[in-house]
């Protein structure tokens, strides 16, 4: 288990840590980044998925339960209850311990008084620019239907370029698909953060956005388990 486990958190938590942190080096006034835009944010989360699943090789650097339900989906997966169950864990857990250290990272700033409670949640999970839950739904499932889908076929191509080819897959889904809801694409990537922004003592930090967590959550789900089942149907797996 110490070989899904350990990986999962690990990766999980360089992923969330960069991921998180130049969205901060974006939004939050008085940093070096402010105001870069969104495409700096796009590649900035590509890169992060490029260490993450670096550091998280031995466990196949699912980083996503997204990407494990996916895999199950696709088949033939030879993971048990447990190694499943180790990998959600690792996920989640990685997850909150990256979002911990993003915020002390930039702790003077969380606590700058200019900085406003959108910009605050911002950093640690995702909401839609226009609320419509249904179809930001649609929007997630989507775009973690891509990003499963592409990934299982990677298995299929000689490129060899690994963690590169998730890297560009990442900024592609960010720059194309991201504007509705910000991609969370991964449901330990957004409930993580989000739990540990309603933890941490961050002044003036508003609502943690309960009431739209459910789709972050539920609708990347659906997507990588349908991006399982397609590549199964394509042959990719």
């Amino acid at each position: 288990m110490s070989d899904i486990f350990l990986p999962e958190l690990m990766g999980t938590a360089i992923l969330i840590l960069l991921g998180c942190g130049v969205v901060a080096n974006v939004l939050l006034p008085k940093t070096g980044g402010n105001a870069g835009g969104t495409l700096m944010i796009n590649f900035g989360w590509g890169l992060a998925v490029y260490s993450g699943v670096y550091v998280a090789y031995k466990s196949g650097a699912h980083l996503n339960p997204a990407v494990t339900f996916g895999i199950l989906a696709a088949g033939d997966s030879g993971l048990s209850f447990a190694d499943v169950l180790t990998y959600l864990a690792g996920q989640m857990l990685g997850a909150m311990l990256g979002a911990t250290l993003a915020w002390a990272a930039y702790k003077k700033h969380f606590d700058d008084p200019d900085a406003d409670e959108g910009s605050k949640l911002g950093v640690f999970s995702t909401m839609p620019t226009i609320r419509s839950n249904g179809w930001n739904v649609v929007t997630e499932v989507i775009g973690t239907f891509v990003l499963v889908f592409v990934i299982l076929s990677f298995g299929r191509t000689p490129t060899e370029v690994g963690p590169l080819a998730v890297a560009l897959l990442v900024v592609a889904i960010g720059a194309s698909l991201g504007g509705p809801t910000g991609y969370a694409i991964n449901p330990a990537r957004d409930l993580g953060p989000r739990i540990m922004h309603a933890l941490l003592p961050i002044p003036r930090k508003g609502s943690s956005g309960w009431d739209y967590a459910w789709v972050p959550v539920v609708a990347p789900l659906v997507g990588g388990i349908l991006g399982g089942l397609a590549a199964n149907v394509v042959g990719f797996v």
